[in-house]
């Protein structure tokens, strides 16, 4: 009985959401910028690091969320545990991209010699 209730819940939580920290980037090319100059490589690197920040906000959310939802079914009434939708869906493929595309800018970046410092995020503590 307890191996079949540790089945059952190993996946339920894989069907979980990702937190936003573990999704790798996706690959671009720097190509894709090797028309832009040192000023427009900083403007899209402002605008797709803020979009990316959303979409991590977003998902850090829903894995949240699916967390807490399989959480409660799986305390209150395991079946339901099997309805909790989740799993890493549209956010996670765009998060996806949106961090490659901050690598391939800052690979751009760095093949100009633009000087453009990129943070990394701060782990939370």
């Amino acid at each position: 009985m307890r191996v079949l209730f540790s089945i059952i819940v190993t996946a339920l939580l894989a069907a979980c959401s990702s937190s936003a920290k573990n999704i790798a980037p996706s690959y671009i090319s720097p190509v894709v910028y090797q028309d832009y100059d040192c000023s427009q490589l900083a403007q899209e690197a402002q605008r797709v690091s803020s979009h990316a920040a959303r979409a991590a906000g977003v998902q850090d959310e829903k894995a949240s969320n699916d967390a807490v939802a399989t959480g409660v079914a799986v305390v209150l009434f395991w079946p339901a545990a099997f309805f909790v939708s989740g799993g890493d869906g549209q956010n996670a493929a765009e998060l996806a991209k949106l961090r490659g595309q901050k690598e391939a800018i800052e690979q751009a970046a760095i093949q100009k010699k633009c000087g453009l410092v990129f943070q990394a995020r701060k782990p939370k503590v």
